[in-house]
């Protein structure tokens, strides 16, 4: 199923999306969609319900991130082959792991607005991943089993804070805005296997990103089962795992957003986001 969050900032509520891809209210059922919402037996539950039941939501609601109350937002570094060859360094040999800062999930159609002085920003088409069920020290063969879900990431970077202000990757990754999440977040019952997945992103029309997520060095599960030996993944944790080649930084000469860019992302099943550059 595909679940969602909707209405004013701050003040979303949670839905979900009928066969006909009208949005139902679900705040009658729970209060939000994240934390232990996002667990198997809670999952299931709200599958169960017949969508026909739920208020139709009318009009064209704002659409919010599609995950609510993350407690650490993720990101994987260089995963893709090609996008380590284009920023010319070695492929990995473990995942690179960083954070986001929470606060950094915007909803996929809210205007971005470029924090003071930043002229290197740049887009980063990813899927992202739900965690359902706490993760701990979890074989690859059952690291998918610990998935809630999947949805569109775009893991916006202020290269010059990433890279030139020396400390850690999170400094360019955690502005307001710089994690347009959604639209929806897809169950993972429709997705078996994230690693054959489209993703593509556009910037004013223009194709920069095109590729699949079999490009990745290191797949979700993978991924999964390496973070779980530093740490515990627990439910509604959002890892965002990686961008293929065609980001700003790597273009010759290099091109990064400016005020007035739309950028345009979708990946295959998990629906589409436009973020214009205010």
């Amino acid at each position: 199923m595909k679940f969602l969050r909707y209405g004013p900032q701050g003040a979303e509520k949670p839905g979900l999306l009928d066969a006909m891809g009208a949005i139902r209210d679900l705040s009658g059922v729970i209060g939000d969609l994240g934390g232990e919402m996002m667990e198997p037996k809670a999952l299931e539950r709200l599958k169960s319900i017949d969508p026909k039941v739920l208020p139709l939501v009318s009009g064209e609601p704002r659409i919010g991130a599609c995950v609510s109350h993350v407690e650490t937002f993720y990101g994987i570094g260089l995963n893709y082959a090609k996008h380590a060859a284009e920023a010319g360094m070695d492929a990995p040999g473990e995942p690179i792991v960083f954070n986001k800062s929470a606060s950094s999930l915007a909803g996929p159609f809210d205007a971005l607005t470029l924090p003071k002085g930043s002229e290197k920003s740049d887009w980063e088409v990813e899927l992202g991943v739900v965690i359902g069920k706490r993760a701990q020290n979890v074989s690859v063969e059952k690291a998918l089993k610990h998935v809630a879900g999947y949805c569109v990431i775009n893991d916006i970077s202020e290269r010059a804070y990433q890279t030139e202000r020396g400390g850690q990757w999170t400094k360019g990754k955690s502005a307001p805005g710089f994690g347009p999440c959604g639209p929806y977040f897809v169950t993972a019952d429709e997705v078996p296997d994230p690693q054959v997945l489209k993703l593509s992103m556009s910037l004013n029309g223009e194709v920069m990103q095109s590729s699949s997520t079999a490009d990745m060095i290191f797949s979700v599960a993978e991924i999964i089962s390496h973070m779980s030996e530093f740490m515990a993944l627990v439910p509604g944790d959002v890892i965002a795992t990686g961008t293929p080649e065609g980001v700003g930084m790597g273009h010759k000469p290099q091109r990064f957003l400016r005020s007035g860019d739309v950028m345009e992302l979708e990946i295959e099943g998990l629906g589409k986001q436009r973020t214009e550059v205010l």
